[in-house]
């Protein structure tokens, strides 16, 4: 994605391109965009002149959704995840403060981290 933004202009860029301007190989990166792509974070045109593009400018990205798009929720225990059920040992869980006051510093920290802060 910082590759991506950092070539940011109407001009698709070929996946081959990123993976060696990243050291990366090219069958994972592949893996990677496809969940990218499924997600709207980025464009992609087949062909010759085909490759990948960002489909927001890149202070419209935040590091948090491209973490939860490929990695899952940032929750550190399953209670605090989106839509959880409610737990039962919530109301007497001695660790659940000290979770969720971590959550809320991760969240925090990689929600005010942008693409363009990165570049």
């Amino acid at each position: 994605m910082i590759d991506l933004a950092k070539r940011q202009d109407d001009n698709y860029v070929a996946l081959k391109d990123v993976a060696l301007s990243q050291d990366i190989s090219k069958k994972y990166l592949e893996i990677i965009v496809k969940d990218l792509v499924e997600a709207g974070l980025l464009e992609g045109k087949p062909g010759k002149s085909g490759g990948y593009k960002l489909s927001r400018k890149p202070e419209d990205y935040t590091v948090a959704e491209i973490l939860e798009i490929m990695e899952g929720t940032l929750a550190p225990v399953a209670c605090l995840e989106e839509n959880a059920a409610p737990c039962p040992r919530a109301s007497y869980c001695e660790t659940l403060p000290m979770w969720k006051e971590f959550y809320d510093k991760i969240s925090d920290f990689f929600y005010d981290k942008k693409i363009s802060d990165l570049i």
